[in-house]
Formats: structure tokens, C-alpha cells, sequence
């Protein structure tokens, strides 16, 4: 896989981490794990489906994936080319009216999407851009005529960073008290903003982190304990929820994710 990364303008930077090119020229099975952050793809040319235990899913041509709790592997056809808006963790929010928790563990074709039911125009003019540039420019002009006046939530965003630097482990009733406000209200903002409930938010944060340590070499015992776990079945079982493998299978397989 060919992977070309671009930035976006000032004027979206607090919105939007990258843009990045992907062109697939094989056939290519691609072992994706969960992130923090929701991804809006514009698919301009190939196909691209979702396996799962019963079969595969074709993607619509631009779709919006919300945030997951358990890996996924998708399957991308000889000559596809997708375009990937990363954005920042919580940055989508200003953009989609829908609570972003109700897209968690799915992607929406975006003309779904309550103001976006225009995605067909965009598709077209997407194609007969000259180059990857002005199409990323062309979806910027997009972008920013839905964002007028919107600002991402600072309490939420707080919070986040909060979750990262504990890497996952704190209680979620000491997080919202530390923001000055109730956990019912500070649960229910989150979830509309980050895309999952922030007890989920960390579970994510914190199994990325253990995945990241099982790469350098500890051992599991330690990583497991580092992630504040005292019982090795309880840690292998969220493992194999994180990556659909046993944390042994998942460092010995020679599968990319």
C-alpha cells in the first residue's frame, strides 16, 4: 500500500489530525485496530468491503466510521484509492449534528447523515479534480461551509487528555469531579462528543498502550500488570476483544495491523 500523508489549513487544524492517500495496488487484506478518532473516507476509485464472521460488507463510496471497540479487517481491491480525513479526537462533533455515539461500531454512508445529503454533488466533483490536492481542498471548502461559528468542546477535550495521561486507568467519577461537573451530565456529553462513553474512551486508550508495549518486548506479565491488571484471564479476554486474537496469537502472527 502507497500511504501520502497531507495537513490541513489553519483554519481546520483544530478539527482535523491528517488527510492521508491510500492506494492499494494488489489486493490487500488490511488488520485495523481501533482508534480514538472518527474517520470520514472518500473512496475515488476500487472497492472496499468489511469481512466479518458471516461475510463482507461493500463500503459506500464516502462513508463516515465512527469509533469501535474491537478490531476489524478490511479488504481493499487491486487499483482502490481512498482519501482518509483523520480527525482530532473530538473534532468531528462541530461537524455532524447526529450524537456521535449513535455512529460507534459502524460506518455511515455520509449522505446519511442529517446536512449531508448533498455527499452525491461532492462525490462528482471529487472525480474530476486534477489531482489529490485539489481534491483535498475541494473537501476543506466542504468542510468549512458546515463549520460557521463552531468551536470543538473544551470540556471534553479536557477530559481527554486527562484519559491519556493516566493511559486509561482512572475512575470515571474522580474524571468528571476533576471537571466540576456531575457524572450523569459529563457521561452524557462525552458520549455525544467523543463517540464513546468515556469508560469505553478508555478502555481503547488503554489497550492501544498495552498493544504499543507488546511490541517493545516486555513481557506479558508486566505489560498486564502495568495496565492494572491482576488476573491474567480477565487481561487475555479484553485483549482478544481489542484484536480478535489471544494476546500470544497477536504478537506471533506475521498479519500487519
Amino acid at each position: 500500500m502507497n500511504i501520502q500523508t497531507y495537513f490541513p489549513t489553519p483554519e481546520l487544524s483544530p478539527f482535523i489530525q491528517s488527510y492521508k492517500v491510500i492506494e492499494t495496488p494488489a489486493d490487500v487484506v488490511n488488520n485495523v485496530l481501533p482508534g480514538t478518532s472518527p474517520i470520514m473516507v472518500f473512496r475515488l476509485s476500487g472497492q472496499v468491503s468489511v469481512n466479518h464472521p458471516g461475510g463482507s460488507n461493500v463500503l459506500e463510496p464516502i462513508v463516515v466510521s465512527g469509533l469501535r471497540k474491537s478490531g476489524r479487517a478490511m479488504q481493499y481491491e487491486s487499483g482502490t484509492v481512498n482519501l482518509l480525513v483523520t480527525f482530532r479526537e473530538g473534532g468531528i462533533a462541530p461537524f455532524v449534528r447526529e450524537p456521535l455515539h449513535e455512529l460507534s461500531d459502524t460506518s455511515v454512508p455520509m449522505h446519511c447523515l442529517d446536512g449531508f445529503k448533498d455527499a452525491g454533488l461532492l462525490e462528482e466533483q471529487l472525480a474530476g479534480q486534477p489531482s489529490h490536492e485539489a481534491r483535498i481542498t475541494l473537501i476543506e471548502r466542504f468542510l468549512l461551509s458546515r463549520l460557521t461559528g463552531k468551536t470543538p468542546d473544551g470540556m471534553v477535550l479536557a477530559a481527554i487528555r486527562k484519559i491519556h495521561r493516566a493511559g486509561g486507568q482512572l475512575r470515571i467519577r474522580e474524571l468528571a469531579d476533576s471537571l466540576h461537573v456531575s457524572q450523569d451530565v459529563f457521561e452524557k456529553r462525552f458520549r455525544r462528543v467523543a463517540g464513546l462513553s468515556a469508560k469505553q474512551f478508555s478502555y481503547v486508550v488503554k489497550m492501544k498502550s498495552v498493544v504499543e508495549k507488546g511490541r517493545t518486548g516486555l513481557t506479558l506479565a508486566q505489560i498486564a500488570l502495568d495496565a492494572g491488571y491482576f488476573d491474567q484471564p480477565h487481561f487475555n479476554k479484553d485483549f482478544k476483544l481489542f484484536t480478535g486474537l489471544t494476546p500470544t496469537e497477536f504478537f506471533k502472527s506475521p498479519v500487519s495491523w
